[in-house]
């Protein structure tokens, strides 16, 4: 058994190499996700069956384990004593367990590190409403989240609820109180934390994903009922944001959610990760959508595929198109 490298070796290279992730699958070699490519350990043998048992196990907790059992998939957050904090999304291939590990980093980053157009540091100004950061897995999503959190954190006296699938960055209370809850950990779901914090006088709510009707109604009721809620979508474009929201719901309910979006939406923010030019890492690029009377007409009609054009012409209220941010990007020679 001790022939095999242990996942604390695999740990300290992704920490080492600046690894976004870090991929041991049964019947592959164990592999590091440098800057989006996938390299292999050099060394390191094909993990069996039994050996990814062993690693699934050695980190898991019993509750863990059952939900796997039942789901066959999951995502937990784990906390290395030497290597800090890792989501794990652990699934099972035609071989045998999966686990893929990503490293977060425990010092969340400032918005002004991370290079967002000028107008997201303004999102945390709102006293309500609905802003949505969107983008395919691994675009960057969950920091810009932490960073605008940690930016209320630091600067304003609020009470912060997060529910996430798993937890994240771990916040630590400043100026405001952060209280943080794990979906299937300390919670059932996301809408039973979020029915609880329109009770708990929360100020601000951090929706890890919304997912399914239920949560998707009570995030636009906290939205508009004086909370300011920051949430993520899985899509490409901040008017596909928009349909895949209207679309969760049947046919017959869809009016209803255009009105309620139309009113309660601040603002989405869509991002990808691109190479850096001096392969120093990776950089967003964004689309902003900023809701104005315009874009809210646009959302209560059904007129989403007209939202480009109102993003080209409302650079006064600090909107980017994608083209122009990756312009912008390449003239820096940044990409």
């Amino acid at each position: 058994m001790h022939s095999h490298p242990t996942l604390d070796q695999y740990f300290k290279l992704a920490i080492e190499h600046r690894a976004s992730d870090i991929i041991v699958a049964t019947g592959s070699r164990p592999a590091l996700k440098l800057y989006g490519d996938v390299l292999f350990i050099e060394g390191a043998p094909v993990v069996s069956k039994e050996l990814a048992e062993t690693y699934f196990l050695s980190i898991s907790t019993p509750e863990q384990k059952e939900h796997f059992q039942n789901n066959l998939d999951l995502d937990f957050g784990f906390q290395h004593p030497e290597y800090g904090r890792f989501r794990v999304n652990a699934f099972v291939n035609k071989d045998g367990i999966a686990l893929i590990f990503r490293p977060i980093p425990s010092a969340i980053p400032t918005l002004d590190m991370l290079g967002l157009p000028e107008v997201v540091k303004k999102f945390t100004a709102f006293k309500h409403g609905l802003v949505i950061v969107t983008g395919a897995t691994g675009s960057g999503k969950s920091t810009t989240l932490a960073a605008l959190i940690q930016e209320i954190n630091s600067k304003k006296k609020k009470h912060i609820v997060t529910i996430e699938d798993p937890i994240e960055f771990v916040y630590t209370s400043e100026k405001s109180i952060v209280n943080q809850r794990e979906v299937y950990n300390n919670t059932r779901d996301f809408h039973t934390p979020l029915k609880a914090a329109l009770r708990e006088a929360t100020d601000v709510i951090l929706v890890g994903e919304m997912r399914d009707p239920e949560t998707v109604s009570l995030v636009l009721e906290a939205a508009e009922t004086g909370a300011l809620v920051f949430a993520t979508l899985h899509t490409s474009g901040a008017a596909k944001a928009i349909d895949r929201i209207i679309d969760i719901f049947p046919f017959e309910k869809q009016n209803q959610i255009r009105s309620s979006l139309a009113l309660s939406l601040k603002a989405i923010v869509w991002q990808e990760l691109l190479k850096r030019k001096d392969k120093k890492g990776r950089i967003a690029a964004c689309e902003v959508l900023v809701n104005n009377s315009e874009v809210a007409s646009m959302i209560r009609k059904g007129l989403t595929h007209q939202l480009p054009s109102a993003i080209e012409t409302g650079a006064k209220d600090g909107m980017v198109t994608m083209k122009q941010s990756l312009d912008k990007l390449k003239g820096e020679e940044l990409i």
